[in-house]
């Protein structure tokens, strides 16, 4: 959330900053409403302050046998607590309404931030990984292609479960995505992570508090029903990404200097309905309403939060260098952050199986597989994050961030296409193989049921 007095105090440049995000906010109306708050504040001040004069007064009045000035003055300070009761109720629904304008507004682009209006703005930072003796098949099958012909991922039967924009594993493709997991949450102990297991439910206060609400709620699954007829006892969401429960772990807490910085890794499912996405990436795991990932949340010192940001990208950054998987890493726009980062960093993972106009020279695509991101106080602001430098010194809101370490299904992707061999097997990189039971090739499994069988063997 954006600092009040900031914004009253530096409206010019709050406007700049939300110009060069696209964002669409009326900053004007509310400095509006924060100006009648302040009015109404200081009406009610000044009403206290006279009542509790006139109370001293009535003392003395009864003292000195004034009944009659006693009287206007019990019927004034009457008076006066009603105009007060008045006051204070119409405060608190500006307040009100004036929390719920400043939780629609999003973080303030860090200066360094390159200007842009979306995607096609956002700049190349490096790529790493490229091996010009790397042999791929002379045509590379798409991962949902293969996955169906090795029979380790099966999005029909899922569909038939649960609905488009799932999907179920199978034998050697649930064993690489176990296998991913711990491969990247032993990666992240060696960096110094403490593990977190949380819940995947969270509640609203959660999702207002690390952004997601209320401008996502449409993109996230509310429990009890539809979004419109959610029970209201329950008030809680799937996890749209551990960032949530993670973050919200120390609402309202205040953290000692001591203790930071604290870096947490937490694996979970994540759902999200991908509202908006309809008719794109129908087939394969890249855009699925249901997938697992391990995240990486950061909790420092304001003056250590952009110097975090690095180390928590070349963090995110070792699991492909140890997969040996090509990457490039992009430096977002203005206009393409998300909601509460101030800087942000994407990971692109290259997949060489779908040429999508989006890829390297060598065809296929870029998939993005970590945002790795700053979001200042932001957060902390809209959580109650707070630390306190030393012992006898006043609480301040400390700095987040967070980074997928990565999105496992993209990972997978590139995996099945960068390691894929000529016969339609898969060679297991080899970090993964003491995960898999010192397999090194995925050759698939026996399809079942009479849908496996040819239409003469059928009849």
């Amino acid at each position: 959330m954006l600092d009040r007095t900031y914004l009253r105090e530096n409206p010019d440049e709050v406007r700049d900053a939300l110009d060069d995000r696209g964002a669409d906010v009326d900053v004007d109306e509310i400095l509006e409403l924060d100006e009648r708050w302040r009015e109404l504040k200081a009406r009610g001040d000044d009403l206290r302050h006279e009542r509790n004069q006139i109370t001293k007064k009535i003392g003395q009045l009864v003292a000195d046998g004034e009944d009659e000035k006693r009287e206007a003055a019990i019927e004034r300070s009457q008076d006066l607590k009603a105009e007060i009761e008045d006051v204070e109720d119409e405060a608190i629904e500006l307040q009100d309404e004036l929390q719920e304008r400043l939780l629609e507004v999003p973080q303030l682009p860090d200066e360094s931030v390159p200007l842009g209006v979306d995607e096609r703005h956002n700049v190349e930072d490096r790529r790493w990984g490229f091996d010009e003796d790397h042999d791929l098949p002379e045509e590379v099958t798409p991962h949902y292609e293969l996955g169906e012909e090795l029979d380790i991922i099966d999005e029909e039967r899922a569909a038939k479960t649960t609905g488009a924009g799932f999907y179920f594993l199978k034998g050697e493709g649930a064993q690489l995505e176990h296998a991913l997991i711990q491969f990247m949450m032993d990666i992240h102990r060696e960096q110094g992570y403490v593990d977190v297991f949380p819940p995947v439910p969270v509640t609203s206060a959660s999702m207002r508090g690390t952004g997601q609400l209320p401008k996502f709620a449409d993109d996230a699954y509310r429990l009890g029903g539809s979004n419109e007829e959610a029970y209201d006892d329950d008030d809680l969401w799937l996890c749209p990404t551990a960032e949530v429960p993670v973050t919200n772990m120390y609402a309202d807490e205040i953290l000692l200097d001591d203790d930071l910085p604290l870096k947490h890794q937490a694996y979970t499912p994540n759902f999200r309905r991908e509202a908006g996405e309809h008719g794109t990436e129908t087939r394969g795991i890249v855009r699925v309403h249901q997938f697992n990932k391990v995240e990486l949340v950061n909790f420092v010192e304001p003056e250590d939060s952009y110097d975090r940001l690095e180390d928590l990208l070349d963090e995110a950054e070792e699991v492909l260098r140890r997969l040996e998987l090509p990457y490039r890493i992009l430096e977002l726009c203005t206009g393409d952050l998300t909601f509460a980062s101030a800087k942000t960093y994407d990971i692109e993972v290259w997949a060489p199986g779908d040429d999508m106009d989006d890829g390297p020279e060598e065809g296929g695509r870029w998939l993005e597989v970590s945002s790795a991101s700053n979001f200042e106080d932001f957060q902390a602001r809209r959580a109650g994050l707070r630390y306190r430098p030393e012992r006898h010194e006043s609480a301040e809101y400390l700095h987040t961030l967070n980074a997928s370490g990565l999105a496992i299904p993209r990972v997978m992707v590139a995996i099945l296409e960068y390691y894929q061999n000529e016969d339609g097997t898969v060679t297991i990189p080899e970090p993964l193989r003491p995960y898999m039971g010192g397999k090194e090739v995925i050759e698939g499994h026996e399809k079942v049921g009479e849908s496996a069988l040819g239409a003469g063997e059928r009849e």
